[in-house]
């Protein structure tokens, strides 16, 4: 299993529109983030998490040719606003994506792509097939995935569990029967949005406390704001086995 990091920024990205901090002005590329996302390979199949309005660009950046399917965390914008951009591999596939998410983010979808599921289509639409995705292991492809339950302060979010890897983003708590779905694993990629504390977000160290618990050979962080610090500075600080992930990183399983 390849596991490729698309993008490890915040909603906003990293540089931010306008701001001129150090962080924001590096000419380092690890401090460049894209919006948060992943793919995951194995064999023939590939599948992303999470396709926000930098997917385009990852795409391209990656030269994907082929996508077999696309989870979703949620419905915030940084995480779907680059549906519309399946379109490409609608026509390369000649068929609609498969796209999973649970039932609440299906009607968010449906309205804000109203267009994508109206009964008389505009020529060039995108093509998906929306499927339940629930606390239930499965399968697409060879990849085993288990839906990991955490919450966004109150609003419910799914990470995701694919054999000896784990991702989880843009939450806050946890409970235990679901951390105990992540024991055993190997690398665990968990957002870590700055160091002071905030609403919805783990800062770091509540993602340090949570990965003392889960207790993973290594960890990466993501979903990082230009709050962290730059890439050079948080590696000095960090741990052996923690480390601030960066956009293009691959983890081969």
């Amino acid at each position: 299993m390849r596991i490729t990091l698309l993008g490890t920024g915040t909603s906003q990205g990293v540089p931010v529109i306008a701001c001129k901090c150090d962080v924001c002005k590096s000419t380092d590329l690890k401090d460049k983030r894209l919006r948060s996302a992943i793919m995951v390979e194995e064999g023939s199949t590939r599948i992303v998490v999470d396709v926000g309005p930098d997917f385009r660009q990852q795409m391209l950046r990656h030269e994907v040719d082929n996508l077999d399917a696309i989870l979703l965390t949620h419905e915030h914008a940084d995480h779907i606003f680059g549906l519309d951009d399946i379109r490409s591999f609608n026509w390369l596939r000649k068929s609609p994506m498969d796209v999973y998410c649970e039932q609440r983010v299906q009607k968010n979808l449906r309205s804000i792509f109203n267009y994508v599921f109206a009964a008389n289509k505009y020529p060039g639409t995108p093509q998906m097939d929306l499927i339940d995705l629930d606390s239930k292991a499965f399968k697409i492809g060879p990849i085993p995935i288990i839906p990991i339950r955490v919450y966004h302060y109150k609003l419910p979010v799914y990470g995701f569990r694919f054999g000896r890897f784990a991702y989880l983003t843009d939450f806050n708590l946890i409970e235990d029967s679901e951390l105990e779905k992540l024991l055993g694993i190997e690398i665990l990629v968990i957002c870590a949005l700055r160091k002071t504390s905030h609403i919805s977000h783990l800062n770091l160290d509540g993602a340090k406390e949570l990965i003392g618990k889960i207790a993973p050979v290594k960890s990466y962080l993501t979903h990082m704001s230009h709050e962290m610090g730059k890439h050079s500075v948080l590696l000095k600080e960090l741990p052996s086995n923690i480390e601030p992930g960066y956009d293009g990183l691959v983890i081969d399983l």
